[in-house]
C-alpha cells in the first residue's frame, strides 16, 4: 500500500497559516531543502488542496529555467514537472496540465483507493483544508513537521477533524539553523 507523508510547517502553538492564510513567519533554509528533497526522491506524487496546488503550478512547472534558478529551484522543478500531482477540489475538475488530476467529493474514498495502486510515495506538502479532510479519515501515514520558533495565537490548526486517537513514534528529529526542528513522526 502506498503511504502518504505529510510535509508542514507549523508554528510552535500549532498554527499552520495566519488567520488570513499568512504565512511569512516560516523560516526555510537550504539546509530544509536538502531534507524535502530525501522525500521528494522516494515521491512520485503530490497531494496538494486547490489554493496549495495553485501556488505551487504558478511557480514551479518553469522554476528550473529561470536564469537565476537556484539548486532548489531546479531539483524540486524538476521533481514537480515529472510527477502525478493530486489535487483536492470541489471547484476545479479539468486542467490542460499534465500529470494532474482532481478528485472531490468523497475525498476519503477516492484517497484510499489512490493508496490501493501501485506507486509510491504520495508527499502531501502544506495543504491544510486538504489535510484537515485526509485527518478525517486517517490517511496519512507519516508526518514532517518543520516547528517554527513561533507563536502565532490564532489562524488556521494543523490538527483539526481527528475523529480519535493516532498514535504516533518519533522517528527522527533534525534541529536546523534558523531555529526550526524537524520532526518525523509514523504512525504506530
Amino acid at each position: 500500500m502506498r503511504k502518504i507523508i505529510l510535509l508542514m510547517h507549523v508554528s510552535l502553538d500549532g498554527f499552520v497559516a495566519g488567520p488570513n492564510g499568512e504565512m511569512d513567519w516560516i523560516r526555510i533554509n537550504d539546509e530544509m531543502f536538502e531534507a524535502v528533497g530525501g522525500l521528494t526522491a522516494d515521491a512520485d506524487a503530490a497531494l496538494y488542496g486547490r489554493v496549495t496546488y495553485q501556488m505551487m503550478d504558478a511557480y514551479w512547472p518553469t522554476a528550473a529555467d529561470k536564469p537565476n534558478a537556484s539548486k532548489h529551484d531546479i531539483e524540486h522543478g524538476q521533481w514537480y514537472n515529472k510527477v502525478e500531482k493530486i489535487v483536492v477540489s470541489n471547484s476545479m475538475k479539468d486542467t490542460s496540465r499534465a500529470n494532474t488530476r482532481f478528485i472531490g467529493g468523497d475525498i476519503v474514498a477516492e484517497i484510499e483507493e489512490i493508496k490501493q495502486q501501485p506507486g509510491g510515495t504520495i508527499l502531501m506538502i502544506g495543504s491544510p483544508s486538504a489535510y484537515h479532510g485526509l485527518a478525517a479519515g486517517n490517511l496519512v501515514d507519516e508526518y514532517w513537521l518543520f516547528v517554527n520558533p513561533v507563536l502565532l495565537g490564532t489562524g488556521i490548526l494543523l490538527f483539526k477533524n481527528i475523529q480519535s486517537k493516532v498514535g504516533l513514534k518519533l522517528s527522527e528529529t533534525k534541529a536546523f539553523s534558523p531555529g526550526v526542528i524537524g520532526l518525523h513522526y509514523e504512525k504506530e
